[in-house]
């Protein structure tokens, strides 16, 4: 009987233990001498394998929670319009109107997200009260944006019929709240407090009780983009985008080419005109105005959340 004359090594117990079930075990080459170093690797390498955690699985990443655009409150505005192209000479009382001879547009019913922005939807409601001097009633429409969306309520003289606000108006900390800007202009009808669009005067904004209650409405057809994560959207047009259509159609002072050119000439040198002169840019040639607003009582205003 012939004895074979190569070396037998056993086969380690390590190479059939110690491998994670996921894992094929791993085999040593017999022509190798085991020594305490192979060993030491062999283990530090199959526990690196069997504590190894596996990936996160994608369904355990949550999603963020939904915004509570539940519709607390409501509120009307009615809009009117002057026949004229002259600027109105109004008088410093909210209670008397632009002219004697307005032809009414129609009634705004907005829906408000008090859970979503409380301080700037309480803001909103104080400038409805029709019992204010500092309301919206009796002031302007002063800008219009065909397809896009249109400004009211910027701050000025009342004898002008722009707004004066109340002094003890609450500060707005919700202009440096993200959550605040999350929501999107994706159609007409949607209420955004102006951040980006806000045209106050500079002196006006400077004063340390400045507090800003300039508005816009989108109306549409489409979306508005380049508002977004710049305004506070706080509320929803419920009843009345027909007014809101009836607004848009009005026509607008729109400069001519080369007044653009010009007046972008005169900004890039610094001239302090070129503001001002934009400042007509989109005006209607016709005074629309919000010629009543206030709060509209339901027994139950909270209604079911409605995403703009």
């Amino acid at each position: 009987m012939t004895r074979s004359l190569t070396p037998h090594y056993p086969q380690p117990i390590l190479s059939q233990t110690h491998h994670h079930k996921n894992h094929p075990p791993l085999h040593l080459n017999p022509k190798i001498p085991l020594t305490r170093r192979s060993l030491l690797l062999l283990s530090s390498s199959s526990l690196s394998i069997a504590t190894t955690p596996p990936p996160a699985s994608p369904a355990t990443i949550l999603p963020p929670a939904p915004l509570d655009t539940t519709i607390t409150d409501r509120v009307f505005m009615d809009f009117s319009l002057c026949p004229t192209t002259t600027f109105p000479s109004g008088n410093d009382s909210s209670n008397s109107p632009l002219c004697s001879e307005s032809i009414p547009l129609g009634r705004l019913i907005l829906g408000l997200y008090g859970h979503l922005v409380p301080i700037t939807v309480t803001n909103f409601k104080s400038m409805c009260s029709p019992t204010s001097s500092s309301s919206y009633k009796n002031t302007l429409v002063h800008k219009i944006f065909p397809g896009q969306f249109f400004l009211a309520g910027r701050q000025g003289r009342r004898d002008k019929a722009e707004v004066r606000p109340p002094l003890d108006l609450p500060r707005n900390t919700e202009t440096i709240d993200s959550k605040a800007f999350m929501l999107t202009h994706s159609r007409a009808g949607v209420v955004s407090l102006c951040l980006s669009e806000n045209d106050d005067e500079d002196e006006i904004k400077l004063d340390p009780n400045y507090r800003n209650v300039e508005f816009l409405i989108t109306t549409g057809p489409g979306p508005c983009p380049q508002l977004d994560s710049k305004n506070i959207i706080f509320g929803t047009v419920l009843e009345g985008l027909d007014v809101v259509a009836a607004i848009a159609s009005i026509p607008t002072y729109k400069p001519g080419e080369r007044i653009r050119q010009l007046n972008d000439l005169a900004e890039f040198f610094g001239d302090e005109r070129a503001q001002n002169a934009r400042s007509i840019w989109n005006r209607p040639l016709k005074t629309v105005y919000i010629s009543d607003c206030g709060e509209v009582k339901v027994a139950k205003p909270s209604l079911s959340p409605s995403l703009p």
